[in-house]
């Protein structure tokens, strides 16, 4: 099939052959590209017969669309796949089965992700199983350039596979609360850009293409950011924890419901009111006010005129 998976990489010595393992009756080749291992992560990968580049961190997409520049030009298809994620047997089947009948119209291929926190399996709440876009033609897709909850972009159609990945995380939850973190000042980035388009801006934001990244994204961009701040937090969890059923999940899906449907958000609104409150108190851009307080350094996009990073400061939030 010439199909090469993809996967990026920092200190996840505990996941990486567990997930090449899953992907080794279909991959004609797996490349791993990592951001500065301390770990076994690099040794475990060379081991499981993968190919590893190394290459400094900016974020997923950009470390992505590195990878894709790195494949030999006569790959057909890629397969993102993250470390902690494994990839079924029946979806390595249906790829095994599928992919090769499909016509040359067809760009990439939607699957679904399911996830697992704290050893539970997460089935409601409204977001798992998840429609992603994971399989593509190379040439014809590349991830969306966002700081956070990137997706990839393709030109042509795309095909409905049934099978599954499922993300199982093996680290614990000290780490995940501290990743989260660190994905709150990320998401931040990116709702500052949607309103000061200080960088290039992109998104799968789509109401009419029936996918369901893309409605989410749409609802997020033009109806969850017109909420107030902080308590728009509360709402989202309600709708998930009682409207959507989560609180069937369980203990385990309690304080996944609760950290990632209530403390996550409730961290991104206040980060966002954090950055927007200095921005006015000590009369500084948008750019050096996420550098100052989110740590976070970004290159304005060259084509963006400077002064439209200082345009007035909403006081929504």
């Amino acid at each position: 099939m010439n199909i090469t998976v993809v996967i990026l990489t920092k200190d996840e010595a505990c996941h990486i052959e567990r997930s090449l393992q899953s992907v080794a009756s279909f991959a004609d080749r797996c490349v791993v590209v990592d951001s500065g291992s301390t770990d076994q992560t690099i040794a475990r990968a060379k081991q499981a017969g993968a190919e590893v580049f190394v290459n400094p961190w900016v974020n997923h997409a950009v470390q992505f669309n590195w990878a894709l520049e790195q494949l030999s030009k006569d790959t057909e298809w890629v397969m993102r796949l993250d470390a902690d994620e494994i990839v079924t047997d029946a979806l390595a089947a249906e790829i095994l089965d599928k992919l090769t009948a499909l016509g040359p119209e067809v760009h990439g291929v939607n699957i679904s992700r399911r996830l697992r926190f704290l050893g539970r399996s997460i089935k409601w709440g409204g977001g798992f199983p998840s429609r992603v876009l994971r399989i593509f033609r190379l040439g014809t897709g590349r991830c969306e350039n966002r700081w956070m909850d990137e997706h990839i972009f393709v030109e042509g159609k795309t095909a409905e596979f049934s099978g599954e990945i499922i993300d199982d995380n093996l680290k614990p939850l000290a780490w995940w609360t501290e990743k989260h973190n660190s994905y709150s000042s990320r998401e931040v980035v990116d709702m500052l850009n949607h309103e000061y388009r200080f960088m290039d801006y992109e998104t799968v934001a789509d109401l009419k293409a029936g996918h369901s990244a893309g409605m989410k994204r749409w609802l997020k961009e033009n109806a969850y950011v017109r909420l107030p701040g902080g308590i728009r937090a509360l709402l989202y969890f309600f709708y998930r924890y009682f409207f959507r059923l989560g609180i069937l999940d369980g203990k385990e899906g309690a304080a996944f419901h609760v950290l990632q449907g209530f403390w996550y958000r409730y961290l991104v609104d206040m980060k966002l009111h954090e950055v927007k409150a200095y921005m006015r108190r000590e009369d500084v851009d948008v750019v050096t006010a996420i550098h100052l307080i989110l740590g976070v350094k970004i290159e304005v996009s060259s084509q963006q005129p400077k002064n439209d990073i200082n345009s007035e400061i909403p006081h929504d939030l």
